[in-house]
């Protein structure tokens, strides 16, 4: 067990390397230049002030060691729209991102858990292909179409909760979370109806195995079967997508924001992006690229804890 978290902390060392060094080419192969597209040209000898104050006169290779060692420090830069630390604008949006991203994954997994467990008990009956039909549908419509109706429904019509922004966590808990209701909602459909696919599929699987034909011979009830048995061998494709919807939810939501008018990662991502803040969107994505390391490294340690048998693997 121990080699194998030694192995998976040096691979995500490489990928983190080997996909800092992309990003960071990337965004320099942009075409332009943080003070391009300004209202009033700057003239050369200001646009070679500023570009040797923020470093970006110096070689490639110089200005990308200075940009890890400034991630190692959580040291983002300054953004070159705002002039503020780039490391303030990211906590202060990830404050919504994160709470909407873990909101909705709860959500999603109350509903496709139940429902591809209740579709897998059912295979081949009325109830099982309705079930899936639903999921189809919700795969099917997009999220923003679905926020849309939503935002008629329950905060034009109805009037229970807010149409769009947000108060900040500072007028309280429960007008915060009355903010990322609907949005948490929009999110989580779509990615239920993928989960509770996979769910079913898994379990199908697991159910057709000899321990649990073995399992009914002894006796057990049905139901003991389903959840204590089936649904944790189940386990390991579930927790897959699990971990690659979180990632998702907390780097895709760019769509949903705007909808909402939430002040989040997608949309500083997507506003850093029309006024060329490239530090911004640059250290955006790696702090996302580190996320997403970091939710899979732990969806690989969970699996030895859902089957043993991992444990004992070289």
């Amino acid at each position: 067990m121990l080699t194998y978290i030694l192995r998976r902390l040096i691979s995500i060392a490489v990928t983190f390397v080997v996909v800092s060094m992309v990003v960071f080419l990337m965004m320099h192969a942009v075409p332009g230049g943080p003070f391009d597209g300004q209202d009033m040209p700057l003239s050369e000898a200001v646009r070679a002030k500023l570009m040797a104050k923020l470093g970006l006169d110096q070689p490639l290779w110089v200005q990308y060691v200075n940009y890890m060692k400034g991630l190692l420090r959580l040291d983002f830069g300054q953004s070159y729209t705002y002039s503020v630390p780039v490391i303030d604008l990211v906590a202060e949006r990830l404050a919504v991102s994160l709470p909407l991203a873990v909101i909705a994954l709860l959500l999603s997994s109350a509903i496709a858990l139940p429902v591809g467990l209740f579709a897998a008990s059912r295979r081949g009956r009325l109830s099982d292909t309705l079930a899936m039909g639903a999921a189809q549908i919700g795969v099917a419509v997009p999220n923003f179409w679905f926020a849309l109706l939503l935002i008629y429904v329950f905060a034009v019509f109805l009037r229970l909760v807010p149409a769009g922004g947000f108060p900040g966590w500072g007028a309280g808990i429960w007008p915060a979370l009355k903010a990322l209701i609907l949005p948490a909602v929009a999110l989580a459909l779509p990615q239920a109806a993928i989960l509770a696919r996979v769910t079913r599929a898994a379990l199908i699987e697991v159910l057709g195995e000899d321990f649990i034909r073995t399992a009914r011979a002894k006796g057990l009830p049905r139901r003991a079967v389903l959840w204590h048995h089936a649904l944790r061998n189940a386990l390991i494709p579930v927790l897959t997508i699990l971990g690659l919807q979180f990632a998702f939810l907390l780097a895709g939501t760019i769509i949903i924001e705007n909808v909402f008018y939430l002040p989040g990662l997608g949309r500083l991502i997507f506003q850093a992006i029309t006024q060329r803040d490239l530090i911004v969107v640059e250290s955006v994505v790696m702090l996302l690229v580190a996320a997403v390391i970091l939710v899979n490294l732990a969806v690989d340690l969970s699996y030895a804890l859902v089957d043993p048998r991992l444990r004992q693997a070289p």
